[in-house]
């Protein structure tokens, strides 16, 4: 049997970070401007970090042997499976907070850069608790098990679609230590108190009230982040141990799931295309997670008490790239007919529901016009804002995410509801007036 310790040897270390830091800086550079991405070239860029990905264990084939490329390909795969779910969970996230695609892109990178650092910190935990013995196996076999049935209790996608991300943890936090203003100021994460001064002065503007202030304002794109940066870091409890259970050395460990990590971004435009079409990916993740746990829990009762089973590193790869295979495939074989109904009835409910709310934008313009004095006109602005593709304050009985005043108790400190309080008191004296 070949040899598989290779710990934290310098020269892989060097082409590693040589690697990774290169593909990231073409990655930055292509995409530093805040454009959507088209499915063409998210695909592209996936390949391309798949590449990188089959470079770096052709470099670990050539410089120590096949078993180790193959402890990197199944750490990588299964990094990428789990991810899957990850990102699903992304991408309710963005819809919440109503983000344009145009930002998505620079969310996900700031968030992969946190990912790379909190990779960094539980691979060296879980690998140091790993040494301690096999019932620290047996435990992440307990870890990873609970997370395959949480997986299992998941009845559909809707669960994370009508989550109310404004009761996250992280959501909490960052209201606590900063003022938000609940409108998206470009890409900015921050505003100044004179760019708010500026907003401000606009006039889709003028119904707010901002009753906090200070030098730095939130805007609902740092909200959205730090939602997702939370969220990936509760992922990687679950990921870690997982990865770890196909490799114990740290670096292969380390780099699998960072090569896996920097292509998530371009995946998730790919997903976000396909993802009507994988739905059996996500029960492929499932039966891996209770594969790894099974994995663990022989390996550990070997060890323990002299039965059980190792399973091999190629084995592991093996089983992995099949389960993968069989979602997969069977997403095309056996399609789910429902959600395409679904979607076209949820399509004539919205165009329905935009029909309605132009026919009452251009009623109150009438009744406007009508007036001896232009009373109304607050209303058709308060309907059209709360279509836009950017995240904003709560106006009359819409709720919106990203508003600073969405689900939290301290709600109308940050965003008034003044607006529809002059809107339900201008129709009865513009009516007044029309007669």
């Amino acid at each position: 049997m070949a040899n598989t310790h290779i710990g934290l040897e310098t020269e892989t270390m060097v082409v590693f970070g040589i690697v990774a830091l290169f593909a990231l800086s073409v990655d930055i550079w292509v995409h530093r401007k805040d454009k959507p991405i088209a499915l063409k070239s998210a695909v592209m860029w996936t390949l391309f970090w798949i590449a990188v990905s089959m470079c770096f264990a052709l470099f670990l084939y050539v410089h120590f042997n096949g078993e180790v490329a193959s402890l990197f390909l199944a750490g990588y795969l299964f990094e990428q499976a789990l991810s899957v779910d990850n990102l699903f969970v992304m991408m309710a996230i963005f819809a919440w907070f109503k983000v344009p695609e145009q930002f998505c892109h620079r969310v996900l990178y700031w968030g992969v850069l946190g990912a790379i650092f909190f990779r960094l910190l539980f691979v060296l935990i879980g690998s140091a608790l790993f040494a301690m013995g096999p019932v620290v196996e047996f435990l992440f076999a307990l870890l990873v098990a609970a997370s395959g049935f949480m997986m299992l209790r998941k009845k559909d996608d809707n669960e994370d679609e009508n989550a109310d991300y404004s009761h996250h943890i992280a959501f909490r936090a960052v209201r606590l230590f900063f003022p938000v203003f609940p409108r998206l100021v470009g890409h900015s994460f921050f505003v100044s108190q004179a760019q708010v001064n500026e907003e401000m002065k606009k006039p889709e503007n003028q119904g707010l009230v901002l009753k906090r202030h200070g030098p730095l304002f939130a805007t609902p794109l740092f909200l959205c982040l730090a939602v997702i940066e939370t969220t990936d870091v509760m992922f990687a409890f679950d990921s870690v141990p997982a990865v770890i259970a196909v490799s114990r050395e740290p670096l292969i460990v380390y780099s699998a799931m960072i090569f896996a990590v920097l292509g998530l971004r371009s995946m998730y435009f790919v997903l976000d295309a396909m993802r009507q079409y994988l739905i059996h990916l996500e029960k492929a993740v499932t039966v891996l997670l209770f594969f790894i746990a099974f994995k663990l829990a022989a390996s550990a009762s070997l060890h323990l008490f002299g039965f059980g089973i190792d399973i091999s590193v190629y084995t592991s790869l093996a089983i992995i790239a099949i389960i993968l295979g069989l979602g997969i495939i069977a997403s095309f074989i056996f399609p789910d007919k429902s959600k395409p109904k679904a979607q076209a009835a949820a399509a004539a409910t919205a165009s329905a529901a935009d029909a309605a709310a132009a026919t009452q934008v251009a009623a109150t313009q009438v009744a406007a016009d009508s007036a001896a004095t232009p009373v109304a006109p607050e209303a058709p602005a308060a309907t059209a804002e709360s279509g836009t593709a950017t995240v904003t304050a709560t106006v009359a009985t819409e709720t919106t995410p990203a508003a600073d005043s969405a689900g939290a108790a301290e709600a109308p400190a940050e965003s008034a509801d003044a607006p529809a309080e002059d809107k339900s008191a201008s129709q009865p004296e513009a009516e007044h007036k029309a007669k």
